[in-house]
Protein backbone atom coordinates (compact mmCIF):
# COMPACT_ATOMS: atom_id res chain seq x y z
CA UNK A 1 0.00 0.00 0.00
CA UNK A 2 1.17 3.28 -0.69
CA UNK A 3 1.65 6.34 0.96
CA UNK A 4 -1.47 7.69 -1.10
CA UNK A 5 -3.45 4.52 0.10
CA UNK A 6 -2.39 5.65 3.66
CA UNK A 7 -3.23 9.01 4.10
CA UNK A 8 -6.86 7.99 2.01
CA UNK A 9 -7.39 5.13 4.80
CA UNK A 10 -6.17 7.22 7.89
CA UNK A 11 -7.71 10.96 7.00
CA UNK A 12 -11.41 11.84 8.05
CA UNK A 13 -13.52 13.14 5.09
CA UNK A 14 -17.61 14.29 5.37
CA UNK A 15 -19.94 11.93 3.13
CA UNK A 16 -22.17 13.87 1.11
CA UNK A 17 -26.03 12.14 1.33
CA UNK A 18 -26.58 12.57 -2.20
CA UNK A 19 -23.74 10.08 -2.70
CA UNK A 20 -24.59 7.22 -0.15
CA UNK A 21 -28.60 6.76 -0.30
CA UNK A 22 -30.24 4.32 -2.90
CA UNK A 23 -33.47 5.55 -5.16
CA UNK A 24 -35.78 3.72 -2.40
CA UNK A 25 -34.09 5.77 0.40
CA UNK A 26 -34.25 8.86 -1.82
CA UNK A 27 -37.95 8.39 -2.39
CA UNK A 28 -38.69 7.76 1.31
CA UNK A 29 -36.39 11.19 2.13
CA UNK A 30 -38.91 12.87 -0.09
CA UNK A 31 -41.73 11.60 1.17
CA UNK A 32 -40.86 12.38 4.58
CA UNK A 33 -39.80 16.23 3.75
CA UNK A 34 -43.19 16.23 2.30
CA UNK A 35 -44.61 15.44 5.81
CA UNK A 36 -42.76 17.79 7.25
CA UNK A 37 -43.98 20.84 5.00
CA UNK A 38 -47.50 19.98 5.94
CA UNK A 39 -46.27 19.92 9.60
CA UNK A 40 -44.18 22.98 9.37
CA UNK A 41 -47.42 25.23 7.45
CA UNK A 42 -49.74 24.16 9.87
CA UNK A 43 -47.32 24.49 13.16
CA UNK A 44 -46.45 28.24 13.51
CA UNK A 45 -46.94 28.70 17.07
CA UNK A 46 -46.27 26.65 20.10
CA UNK A 47 -49.70 25.95 20.60
CA UNK A 48 -49.87 24.64 16.99
CA UNK A 49 -47.17 22.07 17.39
CA UNK A 50 -48.48 20.59 20.28
CA UNK A 51 -51.60 19.51 18.76
CA UNK A 52 -50.85 18.80 15.65
CA UNK A 53 -47.68 16.45 17.97
CA UNK A 54 -51.29 14.81 19.77
CA UNK A 55 -52.71 14.29 16.38
CA UNK A 56 -49.91 12.29 15.38
CA UNK A 57 -49.59 10.77 18.60
CA UNK A 58 -52.84 9.48 19.04
CA UNK A 59 -52.87 7.92 15.80
CA UNK A 60 -50.13 6.08 16.81
CA UNK A 61 -51.13 4.51 20.07
CA UNK A 62 -49.94 6.97 22.37
CA UNK A 63 -53.01 7.80 25.00
CA UNK A 64 -52.80 10.74 27.62
CA UNK A 65 -50.74 9.52 30.53
CA UNK A 66 -53.31 10.66 33.19
CA UNK A 67 -55.57 8.08 31.27
CA UNK A 68 -53.22 5.04 32.78
CA UNK A 69 -52.68 2.89 36.23
CA UNK A 70 -49.56 1.41 35.39
CA UNK A 71 -47.08 0.85 32.42
CA UNK A 72 -45.70 -2.06 31.03
CA UNK A 73 -42.94 -2.36 28.01
CA UNK A 74 -44.37 -0.81 24.86
CA UNK A 75 -47.08 1.13 26.47
CA UNK A 76 -46.91 4.80 24.70
CA UNK A 77 -47.93 7.80 26.93
CA UNK A 78 -47.74 11.17 26.51
CA UNK A 79 -47.35 14.23 28.91
CA UNK A 80 -48.94 18.33 27.97
CA UNK A 81 -48.20 21.34 29.82
CA UNK A 82 -50.27 24.56 29.12
CA UNK A 83 -50.29 23.51 25.97
CA UNK A 84 -47.17 24.38 24.96
CA UNK A 85 -45.17 21.57 25.58
CA UNK A 86 -45.51 17.84 25.00
CA UNK A 87 -43.41 14.71 26.35
CA UNK A 88 -44.14 11.36 24.46
CA UNK A 89 -42.65 8.06 25.81
CA UNK A 90 -42.55 4.70 24.91
CA UNK A 91 -41.65 2.26 27.83
CA UNK A 92 -39.06 -0.14 27.29
CA UNK A 93 -37.89 -3.80 27.79
CA UNK A 94 -34.99 -2.86 30.07
CA UNK A 95 -35.54 -1.79 33.94
CA UNK A 96 -36.61 2.19 33.73
CA UNK A 97 -33.80 2.21 36.04
CA UNK A 98 -31.56 1.73 33.54
CA UNK A 99 -31.87 5.36 31.92
CA UNK A 100 -34.00 6.80 29.32
CA UNK A 101 -32.94 7.79 25.98
CA UNK A 102 -34.29 11.57 25.53
CA UNK A 103 -34.10 13.23 22.12
CA UNK A 104 -34.92 17.13 23.25
CA UNK A 105 -36.32 19.68 20.66
CA UNK A 106 -37.81 23.41 21.05
CA UNK A 107 -40.97 24.28 19.35
CA UNK A 108 -40.63 27.92 20.15
CA UNK A 109 -39.51 30.06 17.18
CA UNK A 110 -37.80 34.10 16.45
CA UNK A 111 -41.11 35.99 15.56
CA UNK A 112 -43.09 39.14 16.77
CA UNK A 113 -45.54 39.28 19.65
CA UNK A 114 -48.46 41.49 20.13
CA UNK A 115 -48.21 44.13 23.07
CA UNK A 116 -50.74 44.19 25.77
CA UNK A 117 -52.13 47.10 24.42
CA UNK A 118 -51.58 46.90 20.85
CA UNK A 119 -53.94 48.59 18.65
CA UNK A 120 -53.54 52.42 17.64
CA UNK A 121 -54.21 55.02 14.51
CA UNK A 122 -52.15 56.93 13.07
CA UNK A 123 -52.13 58.94 10.06
CA UNK A 124 -55.60 57.37 8.91
CA UNK A 125 -53.91 53.90 9.44
CA UNK A 126 -54.64 51.33 12.27
CA UNK A 127 -51.30 49.62 12.97
CA UNK A 128 -50.68 46.81 15.91
CA UNK A 129 -47.77 47.23 18.06
CA UNK A 130 -45.03 44.11 18.43
CA UNK A 131 -42.91 43.35 20.78
CA UNK A 132 -40.02 41.02 19.30
CA UNK A 133 -39.25 37.55 20.48
CA UNK A 134 -35.95 36.14 20.27
CA UNK A 135 -32.92 36.85 18.14
CA UNK A 136 -34.24 38.34 14.90
CA UNK A 137 -32.65 40.78 12.37
CA UNK A 138 -35.72 43.31 12.36
CA UNK A 139 -35.19 44.78 9.11
CA UNK A 140 -36.02 41.24 7.56
CA UNK A 141 -39.45 41.65 9.14
CA UNK A 142 -40.36 44.47 6.74
CA UNK A 143 -42.40 43.99 4.06
CA UNK A 144 -43.44 40.82 3.65
CA UNK A 145 -46.30 39.18 4.16
CA UNK A 146 -47.40 38.65 7.53
CA UNK A 147 -50.27 36.27 9.48
CA UNK A 148 -51.85 36.71 13.18
CA UNK A 149 -51.86 33.52 14.84
CA UNK A 150 -52.83 33.10 18.62
CA UNK A 151 -55.35 32.72 21.35
CA UNK A 152 -57.73 35.73 23.42
CA UNK A 153 -60.74 35.74 25.34
CA UNK A 154 -64.10 36.97 25.03
CA UNK A 155 -65.73 39.16 28.07
CA UNK A 156 -67.56 36.05 28.61
CA UNK A 157 -64.27 34.33 29.13
CA UNK A 158 -64.42 31.55 26.08
CA UNK A 159 -61.06 31.26 24.32
CA UNK A 160 -60.85 32.04 20.81
CA UNK A 161 -58.75 30.72 18.26
CA UNK A 162 -57.34 32.99 16.03
CA UNK A 163 -55.83 32.79 12.88
CA UNK A 164 -56.16 35.26 9.75
CA UNK A 165 -53.42 35.53 6.58
CA UNK A 166 -53.04 32.06 5.89
CA UNK A 167 -55.73 31.22 3.44
CA UNK A 168 -55.97 32.44 0.03
CA UNK A 169 -58.92 34.24 0.73
CA UNK A 170 -57.05 36.02 4.08
CA UNK A 171 -56.52 39.21 3.99
CA UNK A 172 -52.43 39.69 4.83
CA UNK A 173 -50.40 42.26 7.10
CA UNK A 174 -47.30 43.83 6.82
CA UNK A 175 -44.58 46.41 8.57
CA UNK A 176 -43.44 48.78 5.84
CA UNK A 177 -40.29 50.82 5.11
CA UNK A 178 -39.08 53.83 3.93
CA UNK A 179 -38.62 54.04 0.52
CA UNK A 180 -34.62 54.29 -0.87
CA UNK A 181 -35.20 57.68 -2.15
CA UNK A 182 -35.99 59.02 1.03
CA UNK A 183 -33.82 57.15 3.41
CA UNK A 184 -30.83 58.72 3.37
CA UNK A 185 -30.45 59.02 6.99
CA UNK A 186 -31.84 55.55 7.31
CA UNK A 187 -29.54 54.03 5.28
CA UNK A 188 -26.34 55.33 6.92
CA UNK A 189 -26.88 54.10 10.23
CA UNK A 190 -25.75 50.40 11.13
CA UNK A 191 -27.82 47.37 9.62
CA UNK A 192 -28.40 46.61 13.19
CA UNK A 193 -29.57 49.85 14.09
CA UNK A 194 -31.88 51.06 11.02
CA UNK A 195 -35.04 49.49 12.26
CA UNK A 196 -36.04 50.29 15.02
CA UNK A 197 -37.88 47.88 17.72
CA UNK A 198 -40.62 50.21 18.22
CA UNK A 199 -41.23 50.46 14.63
CA UNK A 200 -42.07 47.61 14.01
CA UNK A 201 -45.54 48.04 13.83
CA UNK A 202 -47.85 46.08 11.55
CA UNK A 203 -50.44 47.42 9.28
CA UNK A 204 -53.87 45.99 9.93
CA UNK A 205 -56.52 48.63 8.45
CA UNK A 206 -57.14 51.65 6.66
CA UNK A 207 -60.85 52.61 6.17
CA UNK A 208 -62.83 54.16 8.89
CA UNK A 209 -66.12 54.10 10.23
CA UNK A 210 -68.95 56.33 7.97
CA UNK A 211 -69.32 59.07 11.89
CA UNK A 212 -67.34 62.08 11.60
CA UNK A 213 -67.54 62.22 15.37
CA UNK A 214 -65.22 59.48 15.96
CA UNK A 215 -61.99 60.47 15.57
CA UNK A 216 -59.66 57.17 15.48
CA UNK A 217 -62.66 56.14 13.14
CA UNK A 218 -60.26 53.26 11.16
CA UNK A 219 -59.33 51.88 14.46
CA UNK A 220 -63.15 52.00 15.22
CA UNK A 221 -63.78 49.77 11.92
CA UNK A 222 -60.97 46.63 13.10
CA UNK A 223 -62.29 46.74 16.82
CA UNK A 224 -66.24 45.90 14.72
CA UNK A 225 -64.55 43.40 12.64
CA UNK A 226 -62.87 41.40 15.17
CA UNK A 227 -66.15 42.01 17.27
CA UNK A 228 -68.11 40.56 14.63
CA UNK A 229 -65.80 37.91 13.68
CA UNK A 230 -65.00 36.81 16.87
CA UNK A 231 -66.84 38.40 19.79
CA UNK A 232 -63.30 40.05 21.35
CA UNK A 233 -63.68 43.64 22.63
CA UNK A 234 -60.27 45.47 22.85
CA UNK A 235 -59.69 44.49 26.52
CA UNK A 236 -58.87 40.99 25.40
CA UNK A 237 -55.68 42.43 23.39
CA UNK A 238 -54.82 42.46 27.17
CA UNK A 239 -54.33 38.95 28.27
CA UNK A 240 -54.43 37.63 24.35
CA UNK A 241 -51.44 35.39 23.01
CA UNK A 242 -50.95 36.67 19.48
CA UNK A 243 -48.15 35.97 16.98
CA UNK A 244 -47.21 37.79 14.23
CA UNK A 245 -45.68 35.37 11.76
CA UNK A 246 -44.86 35.06 7.99
CA UNK A 247 -48.06 34.40 5.86
CA UNK A 248 -47.93 31.19 3.59
CA UNK A 249 -46.74 27.77 3.38
CA UNK A 250 -43.30 26.29 3.09
CA UNK A 251 -41.73 25.51 -0.06
CA UNK A 252 -39.22 23.49 -2.52
CA UNK A 253 -36.42 25.43 -3.09
CA UNK A 254 -34.35 24.51 -5.80
CA UNK A 255 -34.17 23.43 -9.30
CA UNK A 256 -33.87 19.87 -7.93
CA UNK A 257 -35.97 20.77 -4.79
CA UNK A 258 -33.36 19.52 -2.28
CA UNK A 259 -34.37 21.95 0.32
CA UNK A 260 -37.35 22.96 2.34
CA UNK A 261 -37.67 26.86 2.50
CA UNK A 262 -39.65 28.37 5.32
CA UNK A 263 -40.63 29.80 8.88
CA UNK A 264 -39.65 28.87 12.05
CA UNK A 265 -37.24 25.65 11.08
CA UNK A 266 -34.82 26.95 13.78
CA UNK A 267 -36.01 24.34 15.75
CA UNK A 268 -39.32 22.79 14.30
CA UNK A 269 -37.37 20.73 11.69
CA UNK A 270 -35.72 19.16 14.71
CA UNK A 271 -38.60 18.90 16.50
CA UNK A 272 -40.61 16.89 13.34
CA UNK A 273 -38.20 14.55 13.11
CA UNK A 274 -37.49 13.80 16.53
CA UNK A 275 -41.58 13.66 17.00
CA UNK A 276 -41.42 11.43 13.84
CA UNK A 277 -38.62 8.68 14.92
CA UNK A 278 -40.60 7.71 17.97
CA UNK A 279 -43.77 7.45 16.31
CA UNK A 280 -41.99 4.73 14.45
CA UNK A 281 -40.18 3.12 16.89
CA UNK A 282 -42.02 -0.09 18.07
CA UNK A 283 -40.15 -1.45 21.56
CA UNK A 284 -36.98 -0.15 22.76
CA UNK A 285 -34.76 -1.37 25.06
CA UNK A 286 -34.41 1.38 26.69
CA UNK A 287 -37.61 3.51 27.38
CA UNK A 288 -37.34 6.56 24.69
CA UNK A 289 -39.15 9.65 25.32
CA UNK A 290 -39.41 12.49 23.02
CA UNK A 291 -38.99 15.92 24.76
CA UNK A 292 -40.77 19.16 23.15
CA UNK A 293 -39.97 22.48 24.96
CA UNK A 294 -41.37 26.19 24.56
CA UNK A 295 -39.09 29.47 25.57
CA UNK A 296 -35.56 28.20 24.32
CA UNK A 297 -35.11 31.58 22.11
CA UNK A 298 -35.65 33.70 25.24
CA UNK A 299 -33.28 31.58 27.33
CA UNK A 300 -35.46 28.33 27.67
CA UNK A 301 -37.03 30.49 31.17
CA UNK A 302 -40.76 29.99 32.66
CA UNK A 303 -43.02 27.02 33.33
CA UNK A 304 -43.08 26.28 29.41
CA UNK A 305 -39.38 26.43 29.27
CA UNK A 306 -36.72 23.64 29.88
CA UNK A 307 -35.64 25.30 33.33
CA UNK A 308 -39.49 24.50 34.40
CA UNK A 309 -40.03 21.34 36.40
CA UNK A 310 -42.61 20.19 34.14
CA UNK A 311 -39.42 17.17 32.35
CA UNK A 312 -38.67 16.12 36.25
CA UNK A 313 -42.52 16.20 37.26
CA UNK A 314 -43.04 14.20 34.32
CA UNK A 315 -40.81 11.78 34.52
CA UNK A 316 -40.67 11.28 38.04
CA UNK A 317 -44.53 10.36 37.23
CA UNK A 318 -43.75 7.66 34.60
CA UNK A 319 -40.98 6.13 36.62
CA UNK A 320 -43.87 5.91 39.59
CA UNK A 321 -46.08 4.08 37.27
CA UNK A 322 -43.42 1.78 35.55
CA UNK A 323 -42.02 0.34 38.67
CA UNK A 324 -44.10 1.48 41.53
CA UNK A 325 -41.09 3.43 43.06
CA UNK A 326 -41.45 7.55 44.19
CA UNK A 327 -38.30 8.02 46.00
CA UNK A 328 -35.45 10.09 44.62
CA UNK A 329 -33.07 7.93 44.79
CA UNK A 330 -34.73 5.59 42.55
CA UNK A 331 -35.68 8.79 40.55
CA UNK A 332 -31.85 9.82 40.56
CA UNK A 333 -30.26 6.94 39.22
CA UNK A 334 -33.04 6.87 36.15
CA UNK A 335 -31.95 10.76 35.23
CA UNK A 336 -27.89 9.35 35.73
CA UNK A 337 -28.62 6.37 33.62
CA UNK A 338 -30.30 8.01 30.90
CA UNK A 339 -29.05 9.99 27.74
CA UNK A 340 -30.10 12.81 25.63
CA UNK A 341 -29.49 14.11 22.14
CA UNK A 342 -30.31 18.03 22.23
CA UNK A 343 -31.90 18.27 18.85
CA UNK A 344 -31.21 21.71 17.56
CA UNK A 345 -30.16 23.02 14.77
CA UNK A 346 -26.38 24.69 13.14
CA UNK A 347 -25.60 26.83 10.88
CA UNK A 348 -24.91 25.55 7.73
CA UNK A 349 -22.02 27.58 5.76
CA UNK A 350 -23.63 30.00 3.33
CA UNK A 351 -20.98 30.77 0.23
CA UNK A 352 -22.53 34.22 0.78
CA UNK A 353 -21.35 34.60 3.83
CA UNK A 354 -17.90 32.25 4.04
CA UNK A 355 -15.72 34.56 5.93
CA UNK A 356 -18.06 33.73 9.22
CA UNK A 357 -17.35 29.94 9.05
CA UNK A 358 -14.23 27.75 10.06
CA UNK A 359 -15.18 25.41 7.73
CA UNK A 360 -13.18 22.73 8.79
CA UNK A 361 -15.40 22.64 12.16
CA UNK A 362 -18.25 23.82 10.42
CA UNK A 363 -21.89 22.30 9.07
CA UNK A 364 -22.46 22.00 5.26
CA UNK A 365 -26.17 21.48 4.11
CA UNK A 366 -26.38 18.16 2.42
CA UNK A 367 -23.49 16.38 4.85
CA UNK A 368 -25.74 14.99 7.25
CA UNK A 369 -26.92 15.26 10.84
CA UNK A 370 -24.83 17.54 12.47
CA UNK A 371 -22.76 16.91 15.90
CA UNK A 372 -22.17 19.53 18.42
CA UNK A 373 -19.43 18.34 20.94
CA UNK A 374 -20.58 22.21 22.65
CA UNK A 375 -21.94 25.23 21.49
CA UNK A 376 -21.80 28.24 23.81
CA UNK A 377 -20.27 31.40 22.39
CA UNK A 378 -16.52 33.15 22.93
CA UNK A 379 -14.81 30.45 25.18
CA UNK A 380 -17.64 28.19 25.25
CA UNK A 381 -19.85 30.09 27.57
CA UNK A 382 -22.75 28.70 28.05
CA UNK A 383 -21.92 25.62 26.19
CA UNK A 384 -22.60 21.97 27.24
CA UNK A 385 -19.82 20.33 26.28
CA UNK A 386 -19.82 16.24 25.76
CA UNK A 387 -17.80 13.60 27.16
CA UNK A 388 -15.65 11.71 24.71
CA UNK A 389 -16.82 8.64 25.99
CA UNK A 390 -20.72 9.46 25.25
CA UNK A 391 -19.48 11.26 21.42
CA UNK A 392 -17.80 8.30 20.77
CA UNK A 393 -21.29 6.04 21.81
CA UNK A 394 -23.65 8.30 19.61
CA UNK A 395 -20.91 8.31 16.91
CA UNK A 396 -20.97 4.52 17.19
CA UNK A 397 -24.69 3.96 16.65
CA UNK A 398 -24.80 6.29 13.94
CA UNK A 399 -22.27 4.52 12.31
CA UNK A 400 -24.24 0.59 12.77
CA UNK A 401 -26.85 2.47 11.40
CA UNK A 402 -25.78 4.06 8.44
CA UNK A 403 -26.63 7.42 9.36
CA UNK A 404 -24.22 10.27 7.59
CA UNK A 405 -23.16 12.67 9.96
CA UNK A 406 -20.70 15.42 10.31
CA UNK A 407 -19.31 17.49 13.29
CA UNK A 408 -19.07 20.88 13.80
CA UNK A 409 -19.02 24.34 15.83
CA UNK A 410 -21.23 27.60 15.54
CA UNK A 411 -19.13 29.51 13.43
CA UNK A 412 -15.61 31.44 14.39
CA UNK A 413 -15.06 31.43 18.18
CA UNK A 414 -14.96 35.34 18.04
CA UNK A 415 -17.86 35.50 15.32
CA UNK A 416 -20.39 34.90 18.12
CA UNK A 417 -22.26 31.58 19.16
CA UNK A 418 -25.54 30.22 20.83
CA UNK A 419 -26.77 27.70 23.09
CA UNK A 420 -29.55 25.34 23.30
CA UNK A 421 -31.63 23.16 26.47
CA UNK A 422 -28.02 21.05 26.07
CA UNK A 423 -26.29 22.56 29.23
CA UNK A 424 -30.01 22.53 31.32
CA UNK A 425 -29.99 18.76 30.57
CA UNK A 426 -26.24 18.49 31.27
CA UNK A 427 -27.06 20.10 34.98
CA UNK A 428 -29.34 17.51 35.81
CA UNK A 429 -26.32 14.78 35.83
CA UNK A 430 -27.19 13.32 32.06
CA UNK A 431 -24.71 12.71 29.26
CA UNK A 432 -26.37 15.14 26.47
CA UNK A 433 -24.34 16.07 23.09
CA UNK A 434 -26.16 19.22 20.66
CA UNK A 435 -27.33 17.58 17.30
CA UNK A 436 -29.60 18.80 14.43
CA UNK A 437 -29.85 19.86 10.97
CA UNK A 438 -27.84 22.63 9.26
CA UNK A 439 -30.00 25.72 8.31
CA UNK A 440 -29.29 28.77 6.22
CA UNK A 441 -30.50 31.82 6.96
CA UNK A 442 -31.61 30.97 10.25
CA UNK A 443 -33.72 33.58 12.33
CA UNK A 444 -35.16 34.93 9.51
CA UNK A 445 -38.95 34.85 7.92
CA UNK A 446 -37.53 32.19 5.16
CA UNK A 447 -34.98 30.05 6.68
CA UNK A 448 -33.77 26.70 4.43
CA UNK A 449 -32.80 22.99 4.95
CA UNK A 450 -31.28 20.32 3.25
CA UNK A 451 -33.83 17.39 2.68
CA UNK A 452 -30.61 14.84 3.13
CA UNK A 453 -30.29 16.47 6.31
CA UNK A 454 -33.86 16.03 7.49
CA UNK A 455 -33.79 12.37 6.71
CA UNK A 456 -30.37 11.78 8.63
CA UNK A 457 -31.60 13.35 11.36
CA UNK A 458 -34.68 11.24 11.04
CA UNK A 459 -32.33 7.83 11.20
CA UNK A 460 -30.65 8.82 13.64
CA UNK A 461 -32.93 9.55 16.69
CA UNK A 462 -34.96 6.40 15.27
CA UNK A 463 -31.65 4.42 15.85
CA UNK A 464 -30.79 6.40 19.23
CA UNK A 465 -34.47 5.59 20.68
CA UNK A 466 -34.26 1.78 19.65
CA UNK A 467 -30.65 1.35 19.76
CA UNK A 468 -28.81 2.96 22.86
Amino acid sequence: MDQKDIYTKLKYKTKKVHDEITPDQRREMMDLADEYREFLDNGKTERECVKIAIEMAEKNGFVPFSETDSLKAGDRVYFTNRKKNIILAIIGEEDIENGINIVGAHIDAPRLDLKQNPLYQSKDMALLKTHYYGGIKKYQWTTVPLAIHGVCYTKDGEQVEITIGENENDPVFCITDLLPHLAKDQMAKKLGEAIEGEALNVLVGGMGVNDSDIDDSVKCNILNILNISYGITEESFLSAELEIVPSGKSRNVGIDSAFVGGYGQDDRVCAFTALKSILDVKVPNKTAMCLLVDKEEIGSTGNTGMLSKFFEMATLELVEKVSGKNDMVTFNKVIRNSACMSSDVSAAVDPNYESAFEPQNSSFAGRGLALMKYTGSRGKSGASDASSEFVREIATILNDNEVIWQTCELGKIDQGGGGTIAMYVANMNMDVIDCGVPVLSMHSPFEVTHKGDIYMAYKAYKAFYKDR
